[in-house]
């Protein structure tokens, strides 16, 4: 009996179930990508795949075309979810929580049914689908995750550094150039990751707000496996691991160290 409550109050094992869920659903179909990534229908070792890709202006400008939609979209959501966190975060504007609260509630339903509303909703005015409405619906659904994470970080920001830059006679112009700014940084990288990741591979959203007129190169993916049969799914797995390898450099892009050198650049 102590042996078994030994086992049951030791850490590492009730980190198994966590490590058999990592290797099961993250790693095996990281690996399974990479392996169809670099095979041929028959098994064989191959970089065909990726210069089919490149030798593809089609999927090439695609590609490219995508990561513009993404980075408007991140740039859009930024300009609009900065202000949004900081009056919601700052107490001289007494914002009340139902301003958070409006901004959570989008959250609580699934993006689909909320793009699938947008449809309607542009339907409804009479407004054409296309590029406008897809940058409308990306920014509609990733707002919230641009500007929370702003807010976090604003709300914990030390504000007795707010009142000493104002008893040395900073204006308000200066406090948030030099103090208020710089420490946000942190929030504004998140929002930036959490929003530029997911609209960079997205394809649902594109094919329900311009019926398809518009292709993203999550778009093609999902026709790779879903359309393409077995025989497209190499194909697929090297465009699938080129979209790792954006989405990782882009994590990697800017490390915690920058951006505290970043803040104290900022306050000296």
């Amino acid at each position: 009996m102590k042996n078994l409550s030994r086992v049951f109050s030791s850490r590492r094992t009730w980190a198994w179930p966590y490590v058999l869920f990592l290797v099961l659903f993250v790693v095996l179909p990281l690996l399974l990508i990479v392996f169809y990534a670099f095979t041929n229908g028959n098994g064989q070792f191959t970089l065909r795949n990726f210069a089919d890709f490149f030798s593809k202006s089609e999927a090439v400008s695609t590609f490219i075309y995508s990561l513009a939609i993404a980075l408007i979209t991140t740039v859009i959501c930024l300009l609009l979810g900065y202000p949004a966190a900081y009056i919601m975060a700052m107490a001289q504007f007494k914002t009340p929580q139902v301003m958070a609260m409006l901004f959570i509630l989008p959250m609580w339903i699934n993006f689909l049914l909320r793009t699938i509303a947008t449809v309607e909703l542009f339907r409804f005015f009479g407004i054409p689908l296309g590029e406008a409405a897809l940058l409308f619906g990306m920014v509609y659904d990733f707002l919230p995750f641009m500007i929370y994470p702003i807010y976090n970080t604003l709300q914990k920001m030390d504000h007795s550094l707010i009142e000493a830059a104002e008893d040395l006679g900073a204006n308000r112009t200066q406090v948030f150039a030099k103090v208020v700014l710089p420490l946000s940084v942190p929030g504004i990288y998140s929002g930036i990751i959490m929003v530029f990741m997911p609209t960079v591979s997205t394809f649902a959203i594109a094919e329900l707000l311009t019926h398809n007129k518009v292709t993203l190169f999550g778009s093609l993916i999902q026709r790779s496996f879903g359309e393409g049969g077995l025989t497209m799914w190499n194909y697929g797995a090297a465009l699938s691991l080129i979209m790792l390898l954006i989405i990782a450099l882009t994590s990697f892009f800017g490390s915690p160290e920058d951006n505290d050198a970043n803040q104290k650049g900022g306050l000296l």
